[in-house]
């Protein structure tokens, strides 16, 4: 059975009450529901036409004027680009938002794909694996070979979001001493493949320079 009301009406013929964006969102968003539950097209009803265009004209009163607005944007942007995505995360943490730790343990199985590459271990000779935790931790992503334990996580135990230690194979969990490192030098794959080899004694360290050829 349908129903409606006539709340969204009143308010989009008085909508004096709704001065910030977040509460004119918010009535625009009930109006659409009241439109859903009596079996009518939101994007018609208009009282949220009315309540969208009212939205409009806060937001151009409490906000600058467009051109600033899209140069707000393209600073916004190009700070995005010079910030990768894995550092953006550690820094804001992920916890309690889901698709902000979906996010992480993507990105961070790329990022350790490309540290086994700058390693030179070989397919088969490790594997990525996510342990997802709960809803208010990050998880962890961990990359484990034959020699070598790597997990990254974020707001963990320890001075970093980067623990590497020596292992004796896939089955070894314990490993030997711990090492750290923040997330920023995992964006630097090849320099932290070399960091890691030297400090755990990898019998190939990868080369942290291009080699010239004549």
């Amino acid at each position: 059975m349908t129903y409606d009301v006539g709340y969204r009406f009143a308010q989009a013929l008085d909508p004096s009450g709704l001065d910030t964006i977040a509460a004119c969102l918010h009535a625009i968003q009930a109006a659409a529901k009241d439109c859903r539950n009596a079996g009518k097209p939101f994007e018609t009803d208009p009282a949220v036409v009315l309540l969208a265009q009212h939205l409009g004209a806060v937001a151009t009163t409490t906000m600058p004027d467009r051109p600033a607005l899209r140069t707000l944007c393209g600073d916004a942007l190009a700070e995005i680009a010079r910030t990768p995505l894995l550092t953006l995360l550690a820094a804001r943490g992920v916890d309690h938002n889901a698709d902000a730790k979906r996010t992480f343990h993507t990105e961070a199985r790329r990022a350790l794909k490309r540290l086994a590459d700058a390693l030179h271990l070989e397919r088969g000779r490790y594997d990525i694996r996510v342990c997802a935790g709960g809803p208010a931790v990050s998880g962890e992503v961990i990359l484990h070979g034959d020699e070598l334990y790597c997990q990254v996580s974020i707001g963990g135990f320890g001075p970093g979001e980067i623990l590497f230690r020596r292992c004796r194979g896939r089955s070894d969990y314990v490993g030997e001493r711990n090492h750290w490192a923040h997330m920023t030098e995992l964006v630097d794959h090849v320099r932290l493949a070399a960091r890691i080899a030297r400090e755990i004694g990898l019998a190939c360290a990868p080369e942290s320079q291009p080699r010239l050829v004549a």
